[in-house]
Order: C-alpha cells, then sequence, then structure tokens
C-alpha cells in the first residue's frame, strides 16, 4: 500500500470572515489523478472545553441555545482561545464568563480536531476541580447561558439518555474517563 500523499492547492478560494470561523473553497489537485478537485475549509480558532467539578462533586454545565439544531443543548463551559492565549487560561476564563465559577486548578486532559474533513483547527479539553461560585457570570453578547449544576456520577446517564449530545463534549468526557479512570481525580 502506498503512503497517503497530501492534495497540493492549485488556488485559494474567496475567504468569508464570520467571527467564529473564515470559510472559503480552495481547488486541490488529486495526487493520483492530477485532476481539480474543490475543497471547502472553515478556518478558526482552537476552542476549548471545561469539565467543571465543584468541591462537592457537582458538575457546572450549561444550558443554551444553538442555531444548528434549533434547540437548546445541555453542554460544558467552552469556547474560543483567543489569538496568543495559552488554552489552559482560555479555559478558566470560559468557564467563569459563562457560568461565574472559578477552579481551584485546571488539568489538560487532551485535545481533538472536532472536524478534519474542513477544520484546521483544535478542541483542548480540560478538568477543572474545586470550582467555586465567585459571582453570576458575565455573558458576551450573543449568548444566554443558564447554568445547571448535576452530580457527577449521572455523567453516563446523561450521555445515554441524550441529555448530553455534543459530540464535543462527549469527547471530552471520553477523555476524562481516560485520564481519571474509574476512581477519578482528586
Amino acid at each position: 500500500m502506498s503512503p497517503i500523499k497530501p492534495w497540493p492547492r492549485l488556488r485559494r478560494g474567496l475567504e468569508h470572515d464570520y467571527r467564529i470561523f473564515k470559510v472559503r473553497q480552495d481547488v486541490v489537485a488529486d495526487p493520483r489523478t492530477g485532476h481539480e478537485c474543490p475543497r471547502v475549509v472553515l478556518e478558526g480558532p482552537d476552542w476549548v472545553n471545561v469539565i467543571a467539578v465543584t468541591k462537592d462533586d457537582q458538575l457546572v454545565l450549561v444550558r443554551q441555545y444553538r442555531f444548528g439544531t434549533e434547540a437548546a443543548t445541555l453542554e460544558v463551559p467552552g469556547g474560543m482561545v483567543d489569538p496568543g492565549e495559552d488554552p489552559a487560561t482560555a479555559a478558566a476564563r470560559e468557564l467563569e464568563e459563562e457560568t461565574g465559577y472559578v477552579p481551584g486548578r485546571v488539568v489538560r486532559l487532551g485535545q481533538v480536531h472536532p472536524n478534519p474533513a474542513i477544520q484546521g483547527n483544535l478542541c483542548h479539553s480540560y478538568l477543572a476541580l474545586d470550582c467555586v461560585k465567585m459571582h453570576e457570570g458575565k455573558q458576551e453578547a450573543g449568548e444566554d447561558i443558564t447554568v445547571e449544576l448535576h452530580p457527577r456520577s449521572t455523567v453516563p446517564q446523561l450521555l445515554r439518555s441524550g441529555a448530553i449530545t455534543h459530540s464535543l463534549v462527549v469527547a471530552a468526557f471520553f477523555l476524562e474517563h481516560l485520564h481519571t479512570g474509574a476512581g477519578g481525580t482528586r
């Protein structure tokens, strides 16, 4: 079997900037045949997801309306990493902005590519432990978030029941499971 070869970009398409993504259609060459193929690319900043746990083992979750599904979803706090910002710093910042909770410590769980077919960014997952409520949060314009506390032990039920369906949140919980095992991190 021959190795997979890169697809050379022949032409870069016009870029449309939508703040969270820049969208363009490039033309690439199939390395096997040389045929030109259009490919859509979404460029965006890295993201963070934060599994936040209080001192009494409650998960700090957020519920917000998502336009793609036209429904409110239950998720972990998260958001975009600012240019030049360390992802761990972004995780603590996003947690506090969205929920008003401040972590005692932040543990890196890992990262995933949200959709490598069309995106090059990463989603970094963190575990925030010993979280304490400091204020009501400072949501950005365009955000309408409610904070919910759920016992940490209910994660499997929340996932199996479909209460949590966001794939990057599911990935974060899987990374946490790999990191902590059955005993949990303390």
